[in-house]
């Protein structure tokens, strides 16, 4: 039967596109109100479709059942954006009134179990299924795991809509590239296999310790390659968009352009968006992105690969707060992957997922260690004390002679751990720190006039006095980034300094002789060789954080520092400031990050902290904390620790977490006479699981009985103190 018009036909195709205009206006036009559905027939087949509700709150994470009117049979379809009527009444055996909310089909039943009158779907927002079974599965498992709800996770998982993207088609598909070859893979002696098993389809899991230098964007982009190779997805994400970036151009160069994705904030809503249903459509098979893609719907996905799992960009800042290697580690295992935990450092996380063997170990020898490692020089407490230089100037004579030499070859990085100008002060007769007399917030000195302000609320403060001795001088505690390089620009003449910090950070820098002042994260790459050279200055400063954490940032900051400079065949040349006896320092003089996380993972297990066992914390007022616990049925062997005291938020620090698990709102609230504590749940290994949902059941009693009080869980907290 024929339509009467050609395919070639220009007017057809016309007429084809303003059908397919009219189409996308109408499913883009809010559909008819929730009242014009009273009485409208059902769907014939499968009449009631079960919805998530947006409604992050802990006692009402469950499925709810809605009715199906007969004219959204066809779009109503699981995995679709719909609104809904919830906290509807029954009235006259119809349900009626109720708020308008988001939600995600993810079932179509026959019936329902619920005896008692259906609301109708209001709305159908698009057809688009955004929501798949495995990205359900994943986010039910992330809420699990962190005492979190559904709700919340998908809000993580799933981006806002926006129309115009979804009109528009993705691109095609792409044949799987070929193999790649081993390239800088063959400095690892398991390198080569591991991207042979990928390739071949299999899932090897491994823990790499990448070797310093330029060259892990270009491995990370073959495992990535190898993946799709066997006609499966690859998920890679990285701290930052400066990261995602250097990966995004290593695959371009060894894949060419679309058979990739980046997934970042600097896309924009709408362009990422667009980005995100080309893989949830199946058009683009590999992804690379910051956090937020460790949800990314990849289809057929073969490897998850994280960078730098210690970067604290990792660990999602609204509730449940799930870290990246978390979720990547439940992908694996529920949708059979590959895994490849990766970074100049080793955390004792991923020392721990080598312990058990979930995953091997990836390093290579210590010859080819010894052949890309810079020299490594410390300079200790005692060597300052006979160094005269040392005891009036910025740098100790070791580090003023070193970025000397190196200048006359490239550029010379010097980290510092703050930023600003002079970031903390203290009274220079009796060293009590300087703080606000509105919010007691540190007082710091922003720039090189002198004038001081709160950290917190920023309130200038122009006539301080000690509260202790009432002396009025002040000193330095922590010298910042932009007066380190006030004073390397003097003691230096003519040799240009640049500055990486928060307020603006360098991508690269060239490579000329150059100062280049950087606080730790923000270093940027040195263009050709590296940096000839590289400065770790107030080491102190890294390690005495009264965290259990301490040492090892400390030397992760170091390492992805060091990493940049030249090996030291070439001259390259790394100089801390730090005392040689100290653990970190040893393990930065002899590169041996793997060695460190296995130290440090042996004293976690006789002392019983995390990774080796699971813990959760729990921050609120006093009588909520203690009520909290009083209801949850713990597991058995639950070591509770405190509660203590904890220092209330910070007035001036934006507070950006949905941290409050169980309530939808902002981290916990101080009580009325400023008062928080905080309570840490510790059980044994193979127990996490039990202590999250006996959390999740006693907030949701809480809840249900009316308590208002706000808590924050959180299972897994990094700053355990």
């Amino acid at each position: 039967m024929s339509s009467g018009t050609s395919d070639n036909d220009p007017a057809a195709g016309e007429q084809l596109a303003l059908i397919r205009e009219t189409v996308r206006r109408a499913s883009a036009a809010p559909r008819a109100k929730p009242r014009t559905w009273r009485g409208a027939p059902l769907a014939e087949e499968l009449p009631v479709a079960r919805v998530v509700v947006d409604k992050g709150l802990v006692h009402l994470d469950q499925f709810f059942d809605y009715a199906v009117p007969a004219a959204m049979d066809a779009d109503a379809q699981p995995g679709v954006r719909v609104r809904v009527r919830f906290g509807a009444r029954v009235v006259k055996g119809r349900r009626e009134g109720g708020k308008l909310l988001d939600g995600f089909v993810v079932d179509r039943l026959p019936s329902s179990d619920y005896s008692g009158p259906l609301a109708p779907i209001a709305q159908v927002l698009s057809p688009e299924v955004v929501l798949t079974p495995g990205l359900l599965a994943l986010a039910r498992a992330v809420a699990d795991r962190y005492a979190g709800t559904l709700a919340d996770v998908l809000q993580l998982a799933v981006p806002p809509r926006h129309a115009r993207a979804e009109a528009e088609p993705s691109p095609p598909q792409l044949p799987p590239p070929a193999a790649p070859a081993p390239g800088p893979w063959s400095r690892y002696p398991a390198g080569p296999s591991f991207l042979t098993a990928l390739a071949a389809g299999e899932t090897p899991r491994a823990v790499w310790t990448a070797l310093p230098g330029p060259h892990w964007p270009d491995e990370l982009a073959r495992a990535v390659a190898a993946a799709l190779a066997s006609g499966r997805g690859a998920l890679a994400v990285v701290p930052d968009g400066r990261t995602a970036a250097r990966l995004d151009r290593a695959l371009t160069a060894l894949l060419g352009e679309g058979r990739h994705t980046l997934l970042t904030a600097e896309a924009g809503p709408e362009e990422r968006y667009r980005r995100w249903l080309a893989v949830s459509r199946g058009s683009v098979r590999a992804v690379v992105g910051t956090r937020a893609a460790m949800f990314a719907p990849v289809h057929r996905l073969g490897l998850v690969a994280l960078w730098d799992d210690g970067d604290s960009s990792h660990s999602e800042p609204h509730a449940p707060q799930p870290h990246a290697r978390e979720v990547l580690t439940l992908r694996a295992a529920q949708e059979g992957t590959g895994f490849l935990l990766g970074g100049h450092a080793c955390t004792v996380e991923g020392a721990r997922l080598a312990d058990t063997r979930w995953a091997l170990p990836l390093a290579a020898a210590r010859e080819q260690v010894r052949a890309a490692a810079p020299l490594v020089r410390t300079v200790g407490d005692d060597d300052q004390a006979r160094d005269e230089a040392a005891r009036t100037a910025r740098l100790p004579s070791v580090a003023w002679r070193t970025a000397r030499d190196a200048l006359r070859s490239g550029p010379v990085l010097v980290q510092v751990p703050r930023r600003g100008y002079v970031p903390r002060l203290a009274c220079g007769r009796c060293r009590e720190p300087a703080r606000c007399t509105a919010c007691a917030g540190p007082l710091e000195a922003r720039d090189a006039d002198g004038a001081l302000h709160c950290g917190w609320c920023g309130r200038p403060e122009a006539a301080w006095r000690c509260p202790g001795c009432g002396g009025t001088r002040m000193r330095a505690q922590v010298v910042g980034a932009r007066r380190t390089a006030e004073e390397l620009g003097r003691a230096l003449p003519g040799v240009p300094v640049r500055t990486s910090g928060r307020d603006a950070v360098l991508e690269t820098v060239p490579d000329v002789p150059s100062l280049v002042v950087s606080t730790p994260g923000a270093e940027p790459v040195a263009e050709g060789a590296g940096y000839a050279a590289a400065l770790l200055l107030d080491a102190w400063a890294l390690l005495n954080r009264p965290d259990l954490r301490a040492g090892e940032e400390a030397l992760r900051r170091w390492l992805t520092a060091a990493a940049l400079v030249r090996p030291a065949a070439e001259g390259g040349t790394v100089v801390v400031v730090a005392e040689p006896a100290l653990r970190p320092v040893q393990a930065l003089v002899r590169w041996d990050p793997a060695g460190h996380a296995v130290r440090e993972l042996a004293e976690r297990a006789e002392l019983g902290f995390p990774p080796v066992s699971r813990m959760a914390s729990v921050t609120g007022v006093p009588a909520a904390v203690a009520e909290l616990v009083a209801l949850a049925d713990l597991p058995e062997g639950t070591d509770v620790l405190g509660p203590v005291p904890v220092t209330a938020h910070d007035p001036g620090r934006a507070r950006r977490d949905r941290g409050t698990a169980g309530t939808g709102g902002r981290g916990a609230a101080a009580g009325e006479d400023g008062r928080q504590e905080r309570l840490l749940l510790r059980v044994p290994p193979g127990r996490g699981a039990a202590l999250a949902a006996a959390l999740r059941a006693a907030q949701a009693v809480r809840l249900t009985q009316g308590r208002t009080e706000p808590l924050r869980i959180r299972v897994d907290p990094p700053d355990i103190g």
